[in-house]
């Protein structure tokens, strides 16, 4: 048994947390939202993130950073990816950097273009061989009701794979593993993207082989950025990969999906922005992995549109006419 402090107590958090708990490890939370913390330890619920789910009674949360990260032999980052630099500077100061520090983040940090653990190797100093990522088609409405699901762990330390598999492994949880760690997180930062491409089609209202479209050409994409950048281009093919992709873009429960579809409706980016509130990380990450593309001198004319419609210099109708006057190359 594993004590596991998870920094987070979104619906990806608590979700990971009722995983850890069915397989044997003990959990802690932590939140910074009282209420939340509050209504985990006492109602054994978080309907904040989480409606109508009856959480494990022994999940247990707390608002303390300090007693969370003593309680921890493994740690693990579930905070919104463009808040983490600014948590970790905070936190340096008794962080551990000899226990494995496992992330969950999603997206390329809009400043610098940095992949989440390069971040946090930056800011605490840590060795990268303590670092791992676990990724894949995880919709959080989904795991915390049971339903089969898979992951992919990934790490460049055999030892910290082999934990991530022991602790996250469950009957309705496979954990597959990964030596790409750059790939992985390329891939989960970059669905954010194309999730984002497709559900504005959706909103514009086009139909199935648009859809198709633009989740191969976007997973092209991405593939061919991630291997300028040192990644495996076969881990694109896989769960980090396409299946992330697809059950991003395909879902109504993404929010990149379903932020992309009300944009492609409205036509503006400010429309979209009133009417949906909750963090969309496709919208950060599109420019920066856009400017990643740029210093490797990689075409990526779908990740160039979405950059182009958030950042309201572009509408989606004349993004999507640009993206069809695109010169056609061999497909693969």
């Amino acid at each position: 048994m594993k004590k596991v402090a998870i920094l987070g107590s979104g619906a990806w958090g608590t979700t990971l947390g009722q995983v850890l708990i069915d397989s044997g490890q003990q959990v802690l939370i932590w939140g910074r939202n009282k209420k939340v913390v509050r209504e985990i330890n006492r109602r054994h619920s978080n309907r904040r993130f989480l409606k109508g789910i009856d959480l494990p009674k022994e999940l247990k949360a707390t608002t303390d950073i300090k007693a969370v990260l003593e309680f921890a032999d493994v740690i693990v980052l579930a905070i919104p990816a463009q808040t983490l630099r600014e948590n970790l500077e905070s936190w340096k100061g008794f962080f551990p950097t000899d226990l494995p520090i496992i992330s969950t983040l999603k997206g390329i940090e809009v400043e610098t273009q940095l992949r989440m653990t390069e971040i946090a190797q930056e800011i605490l100093g840590a060795d990268k061989s303590r670092f791992g990522l676990i990724t894949g088609p995880n919709l959080a409405n989904e795991i915390i009701t049971r339903q089969p699901a898979g992951a992919v762990v990934a790490s460049e330390n055999p030892e910290i794979i082999k934990i991530m598999q022991e602790i996250f492994s469950t009957n309705y949880f496979r954990i597959y593993p990964s030596t790409d760690l750059i790939g992985c997180e390329f891939a989960g930062a970059a669905k954010s993207v194309i999730a984002l491409a497709v559900g504005i089609a959706v909103g514009m209202g086009y139909g199935e082989n648009t859809q198709g479209l633009m989740i191969t050409r976007g997973l092209s994409e991405v593939a061919r950025l991630g291997e300028a950048y040192g990644a495996n281009p076969l881990t694109f093919l896989g769960l980090a990969g396409i299946g992330d992709l697809v059950a991003s873009a395909q879902s109504p429960l993404s929010r990149n999906r379903s932020f992309g579809e009300v944009l492609g409706k409205s036509g503006s980016i400010v429309k979209a922005r009133a009417q949906v509130v909750k963090t969309v990380e496709g919208v950060y990450s599109a420019g920066a992995m856009l400017e990643l593309a740029h210093r490797v001198g990689v075409e990526a004319p779908i990740i160039e549109a979405v950059s182009d419609v958030v950042a309201g210099t572009l509408t989606p109708k004349d993004a999507m006419a640009n993206l069809m006057k695109v010169s056609i190359r061999a497909e693969i």
